[in-house]
């Protein structure tokens, strides 16, 4: 009994492994070790036991949970996480295993290693150098032409992306022994604390700062799938830069700051769709942008903020009072950078009034539609833009 008792102990420990909860050997030992005397008659008791052991963040209990429920308890594992990985269509009615997260589903059911048959022939090797690897392809793919595992891929290497945060100088300075400037109020205070003695001028420099990134995503009919995906780089975003502000939009203004700073991404963006009541409706580009010019620019929009805009520019309401909500918002802030994933098309013109109202008062207006996108914009992100011309 105890033999089979580490088995599954451990067997249970690499599918926490698997769905993101990093665990060592020692962990197993200690578990097993502590389930032996706390023993297994009650399974709240078992629950609380490993879940002390295994867990050092907040974030990682709703993983835990998942995985120790199926887990420990479902006897027909298998044909319950095949279930969960196909794809489901959603009614007003949620199954009793929409909590269940893929990620657990994947981590229950690894792939198995095909046994090598006998008599097989021999590896033929081709040489690939002018052909294009899978991964090369994945990320020149059209995230509206991504099937259900190619889309999951590409989460995995969007979350991988590393943005180095550029740094300004302020007004404000910092004590610095290397500093160019006399700091003139630490003297005096060092002067009055030991009695008027001197014996080295402290200095100063000035405080270098990131800036705040403040972005609007739009989330009607026609782009809630790229925002989906362009969440999962804002979370990117949000682990690298310390002032990320997000907003989304479609019939209304939502601020999702607060639920994206989730520490697991896939917890974070589900309660992100959960917090907007407007997922995939209409559009009214002009009327938000008047909400958050009003109630918003002044909170987030300072110290040399940057702006991004993703949308595409297809308003459903009046166009009039669109350009000048556009022309506040470029004044409020650094630097605007619209990017629109219609700009994927060769040829691409602004003919809708919307975009034609919009396109003046942007900086830059960049495509997104695929991986090479996003991680050109996060290179721009990453150096410093120059100050806006005045027209």
């Amino acid at each position: 009994m105890a033999g089979r008792l580490v088995e599954n102990v451990l067997h249970f420990a690499r599918v926490l492994r698997g769905a993101g909860i990093p665990l060592g050997t020692d962990k197993v030992i200690e578990a097993s070790r502590a389930l032996a005397i706390a023993g297994v008659e009650r399974r709240a008791d078992w629950h609380a036991t490993l879940s002390a052991l295994f867990l050092t963040r907040h974030e990682q209990q709703a993983v835990f949970d998942q995985a120790f429920d199926v887990f420990w308890r479902d006897p027909a594992l298998e044909e319950k996480m095949m279930s969960l990985l196909l794809p489901k269509v959603r009614g007003r009615t949620p199954s009793p295993d929409a909590d269940v997260s893929v990620r657990v589903a994947q981590a229950l059911l690894p792939s198995r290693a095909r046994p090598p048959r006998e008599n097989a022939p021999d590896e033929v090797t081709i040489d690939a150098t002018l052909t294009f690897s899978p991964g090369e392809r994945l990320r020149r793919l059209d995230f509206e032409q991504m099937t259900a595992a190619e889309w999951a891929e590409a989460r995995a290497l969007i979350r991988r992306l590393v943005l180095p945060v550029p740094r300004i100088t302020t007004r404000r300075f910092c004590p610095s022994p290397a500093g160019g400037t006399p700091d003139l109020r630490a003297a005096l205070r060092r002067l009055a604390r030991d009695g008027g003695e001197f014996v080295r001028l402290p200095r100063k420099r000035r405080r270098e700062s990131a800036p705040p990134l403040v972005v609007l995503c739009d989330i009607s009919g026609s782009m809630h799938r790229y925002t989906r995906m362009f969440l999962h780089f804002l979370h990117a975003l949000a682990r690298d830069r310390a002032r990320t502000h997000t907003f989304l939009f479609g019939t209304r203004l939502t601020n999702v700051t607060r639920p994206l700073r989730d520490r697991d991404v896939d917890q974070a963006v589900k309660r992100v769709c959960d917090a907007v009541p407007d997922w995939a409706g209409g559009t009214r580009i002009g009327a938000c942008l008047r909400e958050f010019n009003w109630r918003w620019s002044r909170r987030v929009l300072g110290q040399n903020a940057c702006v991004i805009l993703l949308t595409d520019g297809l308003e459903r309401d009046d166009t009039d009072g669109l350009g000048e909500e556009m022309a506040r918002l470029a004044r409020a802030c650094h630097r605007l950078v619209w990017i629109n994933p219609l700009l994927r098309y060769h040829g691409f013109e602004p003919a809708a009034s919307g975009i034609r109202a919009m396109r003046p008062h942007v900086d830059a207006f960049r495509p997104m539609h695929n991986i090479d996108t996003l991680t050109d914009l996060a290179r721009a992100l990453s150096h410093p833009e120059p100050v806006r011309h005045a027209a």
